[in-house]
């Protein structure tokens, strides 16, 4: 029974326990938004709460307060002396359908970061449940390569779209958007200019942090030669350079081998004394055309000196403008600050990733190390214009936090993702045919209330709006000649700049439907929607249709494909693993 089949039975089917206790507690512990239900009585965050069915559930903040559907975990009592609980996500809630008439444009940024999937999978493994608001779809479906096609006429990457019927709702269609990011071997990547600020505060001695941060340096300076220059600036309460811009020779390796197989850990943390101290390193010793790039790696608890979101942002957004970028890695369960490394990340024109593990290390510092480093574009923008002759409704499935206004498209000052050398980048769109709208407003209708996803406002930076190819400006809809003949589904506009340019270029991609079902799609296409629908159970989406975690292994399994790294079928054990701590797989060994 793969994802084509999915019933009404066990977590995520819609005879099946929605969550009626569902809550999500913010990080003060103190005040609790409840996305359907409210928190149980006398839950409390600091303590072990146990629920009413006798199980154990892992919150964003307070590591056990209650979480329906109350059969979704085994057994499974968090020790209160890990200080386990005190992470921070931002709370999200899922896209909506929109009208096509209504909403003809859907605008977004991009996002290369894959921080969701390894937060996830530490949880998992650890058998907990993932906070809703740790995860982010898109982040999940990116976390996998896809074989889209190399970019042959110059530019940075290739746009792919394809379109199948949609795997959990069975009248709707599926659109995956796909970009390919150009390779570049390592003998012809640019020189990197790399300053490592590692947080050394008392926090982060746990052997899946501090210590995780030196095997990942060691393995990324094992891949560097003597293009390159390493610097290394920790931050504890106060901030020092530990190791100078230093070049990146066979006889320099060593004393930067050195410098970081001595990092401890001790004190509080002073984390924007610390940014500082790097980015001026980092400008020093600027090279033109090059890598140019802060490494931050830490847990996120800022406790001392400037620790709110806002301020951070405009720090490294500033410091972006010198073309020096961040990348901010994440470590560690506990005091994990995911809102805050999203946030500095994205606004330093780089990426957030989280390390778990030796497998992530191996991923972001040796397999991906091109793409980690190599920004080839940037401010990368999606507008897909949808034909309201063939799309009653839509919804993209992810991206919450991306979401621009349709003015910010064509407005140059507007920042947006960036991508690496070798990235993909998937986008997927639930499409509702004119004949099926009633059924998308039941779905709306199930939403939490929460901030209504229907685009971004414009910040006044003076963005246009291009003539719509689908429909004319007017009282009644009115279709263009183009909707009625083209038999064009959707048609996708992207944006970039070159990672040192200031205007943006155009690439416009229509798209048509050619009615093929699920099982006729490809592989990758297939895989994708798994993991998608993997997400949308996680998060308990109200627009999830009859997903069963049976049906997400079976077809995540079935489409493996080459998977060298093995990275697919380490997703299908994570899936089993989910099955076999929930009802549904209780209920399968039956």
């Amino acid at each position: 029974m793969g994802l084509r089949d999915y019933g009404n039975r066990g977590l995520g089917g819609r005879g099946g326990n929605r969550g009626e206790g569902y809550a999500t507690h913010r990080d003060s512990g103190k005040q609790s938004e409840a996305g359907v239900g409210k928190s149980p009585p006398g839950a409390n965050l600091g303590s072990a709460n146990k629920a009413p069915s006798g199980y154990y559930y892992h919150d964003d903040v307070g590591y056990n307060a209650k979480r329906g559907p109350r059969d979704f975990f085994e057994d499974r009592p968090v020790n209160p002396d890990t200080g386990e609980g005190r992470d921070r996500f931002a709370r999200l809630t899922d896209n909506r359908f929109l009208a096509a008439t209504d909403n003809p444009l859907s605008t977004f940024s991009i996002d290369v970061d894959t921080a969701s999937y390894s937060v996830v999978r530490s949880r998992i493994e650890a058998r907990q449940l993932p906070p809703p608001a740790a995860v982010r779809v898109e982040e999940l479906v990116n976390y996998f390569s896809y074989n889209y096609p190399q970019p042959t006429d110059g530019a940075p990457f290739a746009v792919h779209v394809d379109v199948a019927a949609c795997p959990w709702t069975a009248k709707h269609r599926l659109v995956r958007i796909g970009l390919k990011g150009k390779e570049i071997a390592k003998a012809d990547r640019p020189a990197s200019n790399l300053v490592f600020l590692v947080d050394v505060s008392g926090s982060m001695q746990p052997l899946n942090k501090l210590p995780l941060v030196r095997q990942g340096l060691l393995r990324l300076v094992s891949e560097l030669d003597e293009r390159d220059r390493v610097a290394i600036v920790v931050y504890a309460g106060s901030s020092g350079c530990v190791l100078a811009s230093t070049p990146c020779t066979q006889a320099n390796k060593e004393r930067i081998r050195s410098a970081i197989a001595a990092l401890e850990s001790g004190g509080s943390t002073n984390g924007a004394a610390g940014i500082e101290l790097a980015y001026q390193i980092a400008q020093d010793h600027f090279v033109k055309g090059g890598a140019n790039r802060v490494i931050l790696c830490t847990d996120g608890d800022f406790n001392v000196g400037t620790t709110d979101d806002d301020s951070l942002k405009r720090l490294v957004a500033d410091r972006a403008k010198s073309g020096v970028f961040l990348t901010a890695l994440g470590f560690g369960m506990g005091n994990h600050n995911d809102q805050m490394l999203e946030t500095i990340a994205d606004n330093g024109n780089g990426a957030y990733g989280y390390i778990d593990d030796e497998r992530e290390v191996e991923k972001l510092f040796v397999r991906q190390l091109s793409g980690t480093l190599i920004t080839i574009a940037k401010d990368v923008k999606i507008q897909v214009e949808f034909n309201p002759a063939l799309v009653g409704a839509y919804r993209l499935i992810g991206y919450e936090n991306r979401i621009l206004a349709k003015e910010d498209f064509n407005n140059d000052k507007k920042d947006a993702g960036d991508i690496g050398a070798g990235h993909t980048v998937t986008a997927l769109y639930e499409i509702v045919p004119p004949s099926e709208l009633a059924e998308a407003i039941k779905a709306n209708a199930a939403t939490s209330e929460g901030i209504r996803n229907d685009g971004a406002r414009n910040d006044g930076e003076g963005g246009s709006v291009d003539a719509l190819a689908f429909q004319r400006p007017k009282q009644e809809l009115e279709l263009t000649e183009a909707a009625k003949t083209s038999g064009d589904l959707l048609l996708v506009k992207l944006r970039y700049k070159a990672p040192d340019g200031e205007r943006s270029t155009l690439i416009k991609t229509p798209a048509k439907d050619a009615g093929a079902t699920f099982a006729a799609a490809s592989s990758d296409f297939k895989f994708a929607a798994s993991v998608a629908a993997f997400g949308m159970i996680l998060r308990q989406s109200p627009f999830r249709g009859d997903i069963t975690l049976a049906a997400v292994e079976e077809t995540a399994n079935a489409n493996l494909g080459e998977d060298a790294d093995g990275q697919r079928k380490e997703f299908v054990n994570l899936v089993r693993q989910l099955r076999g701590m929930t009802a549904e797989g209780r209920g399968a060994r039956d």
